[in-house]
């Protein structure tokens, strides 16, 4: 079983910044993909950045102020949030593609978020 621990949310004022980690635990092969999504009340989740071991991708929204970077020996994802705005204001969702013993193609595995709070 592989498990997902979010940490580093909470309120920030605008303009301020957070950094987010995800690790990841458990029977792990190697991972494939990384990344974070988000969702904020009456909106459908949306996909913020994801890393692979050969490129990095961002939502236009936060292109420019988002950064994603792993530590590969830890299986651990960082989101570094810069410049934050009202908007960026959601749950934030660690999502991670793992290979291990029960899935040597991947599986999906999810966190269960951490709340970012971007208010004056």
């Amino acid at each position: 079983q592989v498990q997902l621990v979010e940490s580093g949310g909470g309120l920030v004022q605008p303009g301020g910044s957070l950094r987010l980690s995800c690790a990841a635990s458990g029977s792990i092969f190697g991972i494939n993909a990384m990344g974070w999504y988000r969702q904020a009340p009456g909106k459908q989740r949306e996909s913020v950045a994801i890393i692979t071991s050969g490129s990095t991708n961002y939502a236009d929204s936060v292109k420019g102020r988002f950064t994603i970077s792993r530590d590969n020996a830890k299986n651990t994802a960082y989101l570094t949030m810069n410049s934050l705005k009202p908007e960026d204001t959601a749950y934030y969702l660690c999502y991670a593609n793992v290979v291990s013993p029960g899935n040597l193609y991947g599986a999906d595995y999810w966190g269960t978020g951490t709340l970012v709070t971007v208010s004056s």
